[in-house]
């Protein structure tokens, strides 16, 4: 038996033909396990209930930008990576002073700033002060003595007779709080990494 074998064609351009098939392929499944990964993160996160503005932070690039490449790479990041990686990861929280954590309760509102209020911007915004009171069981309390508003939050008494006045708790004191892990990104990134050369298979064609 004889076997004979012969190419056809130029093989320097059917190299070259398969290199760029090659270039376009690896781009492309770069491109489409990037934008999937982007995807499946962001679904994590509204899934998780921590809502659509924290998922859009998820962003994908793929590079080298504007041309093909065998050595094509697909990047995804949050930009707003510590939130992220909390939820991720489940970390102990510890205050930085080394006290309390002040955990302000529906009657504290709203910082004006930044969302969550501190104890001392509490103070400055209503005018009232801030009574510790200590708990051997549970968390211990910063109370205010004042009325609850329609929206259920602390604010001055000015009646004189002190009708409708109350003893409000306005912070919780612990002295650590473990966050609940929420997410588990590393699940679809390895799903991503996984479905790459499948992708890049498909996505080749002489």
């Amino acid at each position: 038996m004889k076997l004979k074998a012969d190419i056809i064609g130029s093989i320097a351009r059917i190299m070259e033909a398969e290199t760029r098939a090659g270039e376009k392929a690896v781009t492309t499944a770069m491109r489409e396990a990037g934008t999937g990964l982007k995807s499946a993160w962001r679904a994590q996160i509204t899934g998780a209930g921590l809502g659509a503005r924290l998922a859009r932070t998820i962003r994908s690039e793929a590079y080298p930008k504007g041309r093909l490449s065998l050595n094509a790479a697909a990047l995804v990041w949050s930009k707003a990576p510590v939130i992220v990686a909390a939820h991720d990861t489940g970390p102990l929280i510890r205050s930085k002073d080394g006290f309390w954590l002040a955990i302000p309760t529906p009657a504290a509102g709203k910082s004006l700033r930044s969302g969550r209020i501190t104890p001392g911007e509490w103070e400055r915004r209503t005018g009232l002060r801030l009574r510790f009171v200590y708990r051997r069981t549970g968390p211990s309390l910063l109370v205010a003595e004042g009325r609850l508003n329609a929206k259920g939050r602390a604010v001055a008494s000015r009646s004189k007779t002190g009708r409708g006045k109350v003893t409000a708790p306005i912070f919780l004191l612990v002295p650590q709080v473990r966050l609940k892990k929420r997410l588990d990104l590393a699940r679809d990134a390895a799903r991503a990494h996984d479905a790459v050369p499948g992708l890049i298979v498909v996505h080749w064609v002489s």
